[in-house]
């Protein structure tokens, strides 16, 4: 399956989510940035409110792009602790990119959240969104969090990844949904025509068009945690 761009991708998504639409107390939770344009086209289609779930990889010392695991709001962390010791990754070093993806993290939510709250998601359906699974170390990470605020339910939804890491995530989510899972993977940007990066500016743009009926529906919280 080759996706013309996020937005494309998000619809079809949608309608592999097409039972959950206008159900109450579903929330849409975008993995920024890329995850954010997926989202809003599922969020659209199932009536649901939109916001942002920040998850920063930590990436290998010197490879960046290299996942040893993942940070996400509430202190989470998940470690591919199998790979770390397989290359000799020293604690110090987990612990000086920790640091830095943890100012990043709280750096994002400033940046795209100010001082709106989050929104309360105990008790409510929550759907992860991300414009692709890779090793699925942020997915984890993201699932993770969101348990500890006791959801109803957990669905991790993406438009592609590889077998075994939606294999792994389906032990730790409720339900995941993927539409395609090619073999061999080799990278999400294969499986798009246009994967151009998502700016700051668009995801401002679409959380503002989602705003207010996310504001306005159930459950949402009034105060930060």
């Amino acid at each position: 399956m080759l996706f013309e761009d996020r937005r494309h991708a998000g619809r079809c998504l949608a309608r592999a989510l097409a039972r959950y639409e206008s159900l109450p107390n579903v929330v849409v939770l975008a993995l920024p940035r890329g995850g954010v344009p997926v989202a809003q086209e599922v969020a659209e289609a199932l009536h649901a409110p939109l916001d942002v779930f920040v998850v920063r990889k930590l990436g290998f010392p010197g490879h960046d792009e290299f996942a040893m695991g993942a940070i996400a709001s509430g202190g989470i962390r998940v470690l591919d602790e199998p790979v770390i010791r397989r290359y000799g990754v020293t604690p110090q070093d987990v612990g000086a990119v920790a640091a830095r993806e943890e100012a990043e993290l709280r750096r994002r939510e400033r940046l795209y959240r100010g001082e709106r709250p989050r929104p309360s998601l105990k008790g409510r359906t929550v759907i992860l969104v991300d414009d692709g699974l890779a090793t699925g170390s942020s997915m984890r990470a993201a699932v993770e969090a969101v348990r500890t605020q006791d959801p109803a339910r957990i669905v991790v939804a993406v438009p592609v990844g590889p077998r075994e890491t939606v294999r792994d995530l389906s032990r730790l989510a409720d339900e995941v949904v993927c539409l395609a899972t090619p073999e061999p993977f080799m990278a999400v940007g294969r499986f798009y025509v246009n994967f151009d990066q998502t700016t700051d500016e668009e995801v401002f743009e679409l959380l503002a068009r989602s705003r207010k009926p996310e504001l306005s529906s159930p459950g949402y919280a009034t105060s930060g945690r």
